[in-house]
C-alpha cells in the first residue's frame, strides 16, 4: 500500500498536503482500494467553508457511496474538475492527478492533529 511520507492523514482516510496556507486534499490509496472502481466524484463549490472533519463531498464506486471529509478547517478555493470526466483517476493516481479540493487553511495548527505516514500505517494495521 502506498503511503507517501510527505503527507498527513486523517482516520477518515483522507490525505493532506500543506503548502503555506493552502491544503490539497484527496482520499488515500487504502480508501480507493476499499471502494473499488470509482464511477463518480461529487465535490463542494468554490467558496464553501468547512470545519475539520465535516463532509464536503462524496465518492461513488460500483460498491458504495462514501463521504469525503475535510481534514482541517478551511475555505474551498479550487476543486479538481478533471474528476468530473475522469473519476477513475482516483483509482490510478490518488495522491497525484486525483487530488480533490484545495482549501485556504483557517488554523494551520490543526495539521498537527493529523497522522504522519508512520502513524497512519499503524492505524491501518490496527483496524484491518
Amino acid at each position: 500500500m502506498n503511503i507517501p511520507e510527505n503527507l498527513r492523514y486523517s482516520r477518515d482516510h483522507e490525505w493532506l498536503l500543506l503548502d503555506g496556507d493552502i491544503a490539497t486534499v484527496g482520499i488515500t490509496d487504502y480508501a480507493q482500494k476499499s471502494l473499488g472502481d470509482i464511477v463518480y466524484v461529487e465535490l463542494p463549490k468554490i467558496g464553501e467553508k468547512f470545519n475539520a472533519h465535516e463532509p464536503c463531498g462524496s465518492v461513488e464506486s460500483v460498491k458504495a457511496i462514501s463521504e469525503i471529509f475535510t481534514p482541517i478547517t478551511g475555505e474551498v478555493i479550487e476543486i479538481n474538475e478533471t474528476l468530473n470526466d475522469s473519476p477513475e483517476l482516483v483509482n490510478t493516481d490518488p495522491y497525484g492527478k486525483a487530488w480533490m479540493v484545495k482549501l485556504k487553511v483557517q488554523n494551520p495548527d490543526e495539521v498537527n492533529s493529523l497522522l504522519t505516514a508512520a502513524e497512519y500505517k499503524e492505524y491501518l494495521e490496527s483496524t484491518t
